[in-house]
């Protein structure tokens, strides 16, 4: 059964240019990150490096849409950042970017080639449809701290996505809840890519489409359903 994702009015209000390219993916195959997929981030991160030409990437365009629709929102974009801002600051580190699995090498390298945020969330552990709404502070978001889990409540307003059993990912895109992840058992998987303008439909399917290719690649077989920008 395909996933229902739906993006509430008052979001489209906040951010009237957002689209997303969602990427439905069944009979996938992970584990741990492989040289294949290693090499993968290290060319997202040269690929990054011509794209921004000695800029930060927060003077990008599209970084600096998002870092204006987190103060819309009431969260201070240099404290907390867009998931693809802060992979493309570790990518142009001495340490570059982290090796997590190979699903999550995936779309990290598409987020960081292309500056644009991208999640994966395990189908088999999300509880209904997914649901991008602002807060109202009353959710439970399941996180770990110190190593012990802890629930957090997001702030009123905040933009999350949530299921039916709590958030799954806070202020956005910032930061993904254990309980969803894709882990190295994960076999089906939906992947979101999110824009704001003045990044394009057209350029956001073409992230969607790169993504779906490795995904193919990476586990031959997979079935994917590929949904257009909306």
């Amino acid at each position: 059964m395909t996933l229902t994702l739906t993006v509430s009015d008052e979001v489209r209000t906040l951010a009237p240019g957002f689209t997303h390219v969602a990427i439905e993916a069944h009979g996938l195959v992970n584990g741990p990150s492989t040289d294949a997929s290693s090499a993968l981030l290290d060319d997202a991160a040269r690929r990054l490096a011509v794209r921004l030409d000695g800029r930060a990437p927060h003077e990008d365009p599209h970084m600096a849409a998002w870092r204006d629709t987190y103060t819309a929102f009431g969260s201070k974009p240099s404290r907390t950042r867009n998931s693809a801002e802060a992979l493309a600051k570790r990518a142009l580190t001495d340490a570059g970017l982290p090796r997590i699995n190979v699903l999550v090498d995936l779309y990290n390298a598409i987020s960081v080639a292309h500056l644009v945020p991208v999640g994966g969330e395990d189908l088999d552990r999300v509880q209904g449809g997914m649901r991008l709404v602002r807060a109202t502070g009353a959710e439970e978001f399941v996180t770990v701290a110190g190593g012990e889990e802890t629930v957090e409540h997001p702030d009123a307003g905040e933009v999350v996505w949530c299921d039916d059993a709590g958030v799954t990912c806070r202020r956005w895109n910032w930061r993904q809840g254990p309980r969803t992840r894709l882990t190295e058992e994960s076999t089906s998987a939906i992947f979101l890519l999110e824009c704001l303008s003045p990044m394009t439909a057209a350029e956001a399917e073409a992230a969607g489409a790169e993504l779906a290719e490795l995904l193919e690649k990476f586990s031959p077989g997979a079935r994917l359903t590929v949904r257009a920008a909306e």
